[in-house]
């Protein structure tokens, strides 16, 4: 990929992602695909085919569809038709189609190795202290509550289960957060998740503990 393709690609989704602000925007792009080339460094795999998914990972992603639907194809053609060919373009979307996470109970899909470094690099980005800061700007773009000790958190088996909850930030942690570290498949991002999730576990249970007034 050339530099003026790529730099034409970081515009155009930067552009499309400019009044994001639910912790899906521009920066976590970017993050991701950073993370995405720190991985691809110690794997075997196409840099083109990572850096083109990667930032490209979240543009037809449900959480950004007033809809609620997935809008994958639509919008990566849409975006970056001009930009590759053909065949380029449904490796990508073959991988952002399988990227995000869809409940504790359903499989992650397979995919070639450059999937698994951006479905890693992606999910780095969900943990640690900027996936807490992004947990709770998320929560609070759609109204929900920080934590409701009496509401249990639920493994979701299926896609619309997860996709339609509506629990508190803090069960997120125990649906999503705390699971990833196990799911990671690249040497390099089961390295990074111990720590991030070990200051998660941290941060959640001082938050209980301020909760229950535990000073």
């Amino acid at each position: 990929m050339t530099e003026t393709i790529l730099s034409e690609l970081k515009s155009r989704v930067a552009t499309h992602l400019k009044d994001e602000g639910s912790g899906h925007g521009f920066d976590h792009v970017m993050r991701v695909y950073n993370n995405a080339l720190l991985i691809s460094k110690t794997e075997n795999s196409d840099s083109d085919i990572v850096s083109a998914a990667a930032l490209l990972h979240d543009v037809g992603d449900h959480k950004l569809n007033p809809e609620g639907r997935e809008l994958h194809r639509e919008t990566i053609e849409k975006l970056a038709g001009d930009l590759f060919d053909t065949d380029f373009l449904e490796k990508v979307i073959f991988i952002v189609e399988r990227v995000s996470y869809k409940g504790a109970g359903v499989e992650d899909l397979e995919m070639p190795i450059e999937g698994k470094i951006v479905r890693d690099a992606d999910r780095l980005d969900a943990i640690g202290a900027i996936g807490i800061a992004r947990a709770f700007a998320y929560g609070g773009s759609h109204n929900r509550r920080l934590y409701n000790p009496e509401e249990e958190a639920q493994m979701h088996d299926n896609f619309e289960n997860y996709k339609n909850s509506d629990s508190s930030t803090l069960n997120h942690f125990y649906e999503k957060l705390f699971l990833l570290k196990d799911r990671m498949e690249t040497a390099t991002a089961k390295k990074i998740a111990e720590k991030r999730h070990a200051f998660m576990e941290e941060f959640v249970q001082w938050f209980k503990n301020e909760w229950d007034g535990e000073l």
